[in-house]
């Protein structure tokens, strides 16, 4: 029910008249919607807002026309939350490409570690299975979409705040990369949004 269609999608013309209000907007937006867990990494969480302005993004610089919004609304509808999950974009940001890469060599299977805790539950994340993001050799993507799923029941605690504002935690508890952060009160609610 969430899902982008064809319908949603805005003229390049018209998107670009008011590209930079959208810019804005969205930046607003995801204010409350990132989460930096350690030194390098941090969750994006996305939603519907967050994923149409991505796909516009992506139609804008490629100019790709109508036969690029088929594929730009299969690869982003996936990361928009179904009422019952919450949806992150991480990324590993090192600037330094040698550091990068050595970091990224230690992180195999960091896309399995990845929690949300609050008043006594658990979610675990679990990776988009649209390709895998761990290389043969042990090499994590920089780039990971991590779906984490609720129950009823912890989607209402987690919409009650029951943790208490602010006391809900975003984790890695990967062995190379064991960090967590707690999430603020207007994430938290922000998040709340997305979880019907």
């Amino acid at each position: 029910m969430n899902v982008l269609t064809r319908a949603d999608i805005m003229a390049m013309a018209d998107y670009e008249a008011v590209r930079r209000e959208k810019r804005r907007e969205i930046s607003q937006i995801k204010r409350n919607r990132r989460v930096e867990v350690g030194p390098v990494a941090t969750f994006y969480f996305e939603n519907r807002a967050t994923m149409w302005h991505q796909i516009h993004e992506m139609l804008f610089i490629e100019k790709g026309g109508e036969a690029q919004i088929a594929d730009e609304l299969a690869a982003y509808n996936p990361l928009i939350p179904n009422g019952r999950e919450l949806v992150a974009t991480v990324m590993i940001e090192i600037d330094d490409e040698r550091r990068r890469r050595t970091v990224l060599g230690r992180l195999g299977g960091f896309e399995e570690t990845m929690f949300i805790r609050f008043g006594g539950h658990e979610v675990m994340g679990m990776p988009e299975d649209d390709l895998d993001r761990t290389t043969a050799d042990g090499k994590a993507s920089s780039v990971q979409f991590v779906h984490f799923p609720f129950t009823d029941a912890q989607a209402a605690a987690f919409k009650a705040g029951k943790s208490g504002p602010g006391e809900a935690i975003v984790g890695v508890g990967h062995p190379n990369y064991a960090h967590m952060a707690v999430m603020s009160g207007a994430v938290q609610a922000a998040l709340a949004g997305d979880l019907e």
